[in-house]
């Protein structure tokens, strides 16, 4: 069975934050957020916002829409095409990356 994205998403976040050395309530307090929250994303129970992708993205150097994808939040020009060619874009991701 496959890991739901936001559990991904979670270790993800685990692994920018203990990269930096930062502690949970240290990130929080850089970011304004309640440490609970981290440890909720961290530990796969929430889904992260927009803003929050943001801020993590600002604050890692790291590509928002990237962190996005991890998240489970398709970009929405992304989310169009696909929608909008389907069958192509099925062909294509399975071609590029496999099945």
């Amino acid at each position: 069975m496959e890991k739901p994205e936001r559990e991904d998403f979670g270790l993800f976040l685990r692994g920018l934050r203990q990269r930096k050395r930062y502690s949970l309530k240290s990130l929080a307090n850089k970011i304004n957020v309640d440490y609970t929250y981290l440890s909720k994303l961290e530990n796969g129970h929430s889904t992260p916002s927009e803003r929050f992708i943001e801020m993590i993205a600002a604050l890692f150097d790291y590509d928002k829409e990237e962190l996005m994808v991890k998240a489970g939040k398709i970009p929405h020009d992304i989310l169009k095409i696909i929608s909008d060619n389907p069958k192509e874009a099925i062909q294509f991701l399975r071609k590029e990356f496999g099945d």
